[in-house]
């Protein structure tokens, strides 16, 4: 297997569940400076032109998501169940990509990638913004969590990495995580999982 990734925001959740589970891929890093992700070699395997992407033999997995499930099915993990839990996990993605991380996701461009790639100054009012957005959205997450370990069952799943994505960025994308103990505990309990704290393998 091989699974192609950038050292961005997406990819960093796919990156995690693989060392998580120890499986054996190969990973590609595509350099998003000099717009490796762009080629028409990669394309050809993601039309989108974004990471990650995930291939073995001639099955092609792209959206990171996706790519975390396929991770835990190819591993006989339970990451993924498969039993009633997959609806509640399913309802935790579609929210994460309309609400959470697209909260958090907007702090992380304007306080990381626009430094990153010299792309301009935070923009005042769209952070303003983007943290209402996020404190909205942490409230439902932080009333969730309170009496639960995990997110979904009593076990760690994909929609724990999902979730919790942007958190590792916090600090320095100017997101107010230390406003919601429940999410912090929760995060903090990710945290001490090594693949989390250190998804990219040394380049």
């Amino acid at each position: 297997m091989k699974l192609y990734y950038s050292d961005l925001l997406s990819a960093r959740k796919a990156c995690a569940v693989a060392r998580y589970l120890k499986a054996p891929v190969e990973f590609v890093y595509l350099d998003p400076a000099k717009r490796e992700h762009q080629t028409l070699d990669y394309r050809a395997l993601n039309p989108n032109a974004k990471v990650p992407t995930l291939v073995k033999g001639e099955r092609i997995t792209w959206e990171a998501d996706a790519i975390m499930c396929q991770l835990s099915d190819d591993m006989g993990a339970d990451l993924w169940p498969h039993d009633a839990r997959q609806i509640d996990i399913i309802r935790w993605f579609s929210w994460n990509a309309q609400h959470f991380t697209r909260a958090g996701g907007g702090l992380y461009f304007e306080n990381i990638i626009k430094k990153r790639f010299d792309i301009g100054p935070p923009d005042p009012k769209v952070d303003e913004d983007e943290q209402n957005e996020f404190r909205r959205y942490a409230t439902v997450l932080s009333d969730h969590l309170k009496g639960r370990k995990w997110l979904v069952g009593d076990a760690l799943s994909v929609a724990d990495f999902s979730v919790a994505v942007t958190l590792p960025y916090a600090e320095d994308a100017q997101i107010p995580l230390d406003e919601f103990a429940e999410v912090r505990r929760w995060h903090d309990q990710l945290s001490e999982l090594e693949a989390w704290r250190e998804p990219f393998p040394p380049r």
